[in-house]
């Protein structure tokens, strides 16, 4: 790892092994090299000159296979929210509007094959790299779940080749209405007009293994029927979905699937998601070490103020595995993209090691979601979005965790603990997260709260509409594919042309920012809220990282909406305050036994007369966490109380004591 870090600062106060250290930490390289997957042409549907021939599409394929129009457009919508993603895959190797999966030639054309499933979804430097020296075999049929390979037995039911079906939106929609009707088929069942008669072969098409995730399935399903949507698709084609408010679907139907229940027996999720547990060990091993994750006793011991989101870069199955490696670090939850079927690996009074700070860590629980961050069209499926915020909405409600970007971060936005680590923080989930989308599924949409006076703005731009600019997806330098994005892009000036803003804690040396997709010196990420600085005709500025920042916010296509709040600056009489990576106790707070934690501040500082928005309150705390067991583990916590703010693109903490709240309008 790049920086002095000493071991108790990685660890926690235990002597680790070189590896130990950083994987306990999980703070090594940028979670980037992602699998880019090729592209096959962009799909008919996005034909610029005629918006609505998506929608007619639908129409067409539901009415020549006897497939409800509601149901086609319900069981897309989950599954691609419409959108074709110019024809190339996910990560689960899903194809087209439908995800139609072809996981085989997907992996076949990407010229390899991770052999455990995934890339090191920590980039652990300290560990060897999981990326083969030459491609594996491509699984045989046989080898790959039936969710893997819907695309094939489409083509067989429709007599369209496999490569049109992976190209072409409309025979993909049409694909994936003949495997509804052939579900509905084998069930047994009429090919009803009645949507409330198709739950069974919902169900079915989600490719579950279990009744479980496939029951959560297809209710997510129907309450999009309900709900109703409308939305253009990122190729441009308006498709709406009217609601049926009142649409009861026969749920007795799931019993015709014949699929066995799966336990959920030892798990923390709610009832409507499918959740298994996949315990990652907790095992002792070597001299005075063990992994991976540490025994506690929250939120009795130690408040969960923070849900950190992840993406796995990495498959299912791969993640799984490296997840129950003793010697590997751990996680709470992963998300599988598919189908949003979850496995809870780490107990939520325990601590796992995901964030890359040990004091994130010791106060946060993580989920990871199969991805890659850095490849624009290996999406994150609405399925995996909704079960995802379900969880969240879950446990944000069992342990009091408001439902804000200040408490749900991304793993982009956990602060390095030291000036050391910050260089070597992660990236993920990335500029292609859909922040915006995400908080309205938790309840929680980003609105304004203020009119022009408030003095705060919360980032949100149109993601779809919001072309922000992004290099090094596949080769550094190299543009990567156009995509919607999260995130908007800061300026020294307001100006286009002008220089980046820099992060003198990610470039020690004072280097240029870039426009690298994995580089957040210069990108403010929606939910974020900043101050504002000053506003001159389509821009408006922000304090960030201590300066001065720009970003394009045109009235007719607004990137930022008001905001009002409290904000701290530095109180009277000082240049600047010093910003914190972790929020520490005082030294005279540790008790005899308890090596002290040095309270270091981050390469920055916070100067007088600028302002950031205060986001909570928090005690100085430190876990002390050294051994196997359990005896000698200790909390404490200090009189000193620190203020989260959120500084630049992460978040970060100040000593309440060098600073004073306002509002944020005065």
């Amino acid at each position: 790892m790049r920086g002095s870090v000493s071991d108790s600062d990685l660890t926690g106060g235990r002597r680790a092994t070189p590896g130990r250290a950083a994987a306990r930490t999980a703070g090594g390289a940028l979670a980037c090299a992602a699998l880019l997957l090729p592209l096959l042409g962009a799909p008919s549907a996005g034909a610029a000159d005629d918006t609505g021939r998506l929608q007619r599409a639908f129409s067409a394929a539901a009415e020549r296979y006897h497939v409800p129009l509601s149901v086609l457009l319900g069981v897309s919508y989950l599954q691609s929210r419409w959108d074709g993603h110019a024809g190339a895959p996910s990560v689960s190797g899903g194809y087209g509007p439908m995800h139609l999966t072809d996981a085989r030639t997907a992996l076949a054309r990407a010229g390899e094959h991770h052999g455990d499933g995934a890339e090191d979804p920590r980039g652990d430097d300290a560990r060897p790299a999981l990326h083969p020296a030459a491609p594996a075999a491509v699984p045989a049929d046989s080898a790959l779940p039936d969710r893997l390979k819907t695309l094939p037995r489409a083509a067989a039911l429709t007599g369209t080749p496999a490569e049109r079906l992976r190209a072409d939106a409309a025979a993909n929609i049409a694909g994936g209405a003949a495997l509804l009707a052939d579900a509905q088929r084998r069930l047994g069942e009429p090919l009803s007009a009645d949507p409330a008669a198709w739950y069974g072969a919902v169900a079915r098409f989600s490719g579950a293994e279990d009744s479980g995730t496939a029951a959560a399935y297809a209710d997510d399903v129907y309450a999009v029927i309900r709900s109703g949507e409308r939305r253009t698709t990122d190729a441009g084609q308006r498709v709406v979905l009217a609601a049926r408010p009142r649409l009861a679907p026969d749920r007795a139907l799931l019993a015709r699937t014949g699929l066995a229940p799966a336990s959920s027996a030892g798990t923390e999720c709610p009832a409507s998601v499918s959740c298994e547990w996949v315990p990652a060990p907790y095992q002792e091993f070597g001299t005075d070490d063990y992994g991976n994750h540490d025994l506690g006793d929250r939120p009795r011991s130690e408040r969960i103020r923070y849900i950190v989101i992840h993406d796995t870069e990495g498959r299912w199955d791969g993640v799984l595995n490296l997840v129950q490696d003793p010697t590997y670090v751990s996680w709470n939850y992963t998300l599988r993209s598919t189908d949003g079927h979850i496995a809870q690996h780490v107990d939520n009074k325990d601590v796992s090691w995901h964030a890359g700070n040990w004091y994130v860590n010791a106060t946060s629980i993580g989920l990871e979601h199969e991805g890659f961050l850095a490849d624009p069209d290996a999406w994150y499926t609405e399925a995996m979005y909704r079960s995802s915020a379900r969880l969240v909405r879950y446990l944000a409600g069992k342990y009091g965790i408001p439902l804000d970007r200040q408490h749900i971060l991304g793993h982009d936005t956990v602060p390095g603990p030291t000036a050391g680590a910050v260089p070597d923080m992660h990236t993920d989930p990335g500029p292609y997260w859909d922040w915006r989308h995400y908080f309205e599924l938790l309840g929680r949409p980003f609105v304004p709260t203020a009119g022009s006076g408030g003095g705060l703005v919360t980032i949100r731009p149109d993601y779809a509409a919001n072309g922000t600019e992004y290099t090094g997806c596949v080769t550094a330098g190299t543009p990567c594919a156009a995509h919607g994005s999260n995130e908007v892009r800061l300026y020294t000036r307001p100006d286009a042309s002008a220089p980046l803003v820099k992060d003198v804690g990610l470039r020690p040396g004072g280097g240029d920012s870039t426009t690298d997709v994995n580089d957040v010196a210069s990108r403010a990420e929606t939910g974020q809220q900043y101050a504002v600085a000053g506003r001159q005709g389509d821009w408006t500025a922000i304090w960030y990282l201590g300066q001065k920042a720009w970003f394009r916010n045109p009235a007719r296509q607004a990137t930022a909406v008001n905001a009002a709040g409290p904000v701290v600056t530095p109180k009277p009489g000082v240049a600047g305050v010093p910003v914190y990576g972790r929020a520490y106790p005082e030294k005279e707070a540790y008790p005899a036994g308890v090596p002290v934690q040095a309270v270091t501040p981050l390469p920055y500082t916070l100067p007088a007369g600028q302002r950031y928005v205060l986001g909570d309150a928090v005690p100085g705390e430190y876990l002390y966490s050294v051994t196997f067991t359990t005896d000698s583990h200790r909390v404490v916590v200090g009189k000193d109380l620190y203020y989260e703010i959120q500084f630049g693109h992460r978040v970060a903490f100040v000593r309440a004591a060098d600073v004073q709240v306002r509002p944020s309008g005065r």
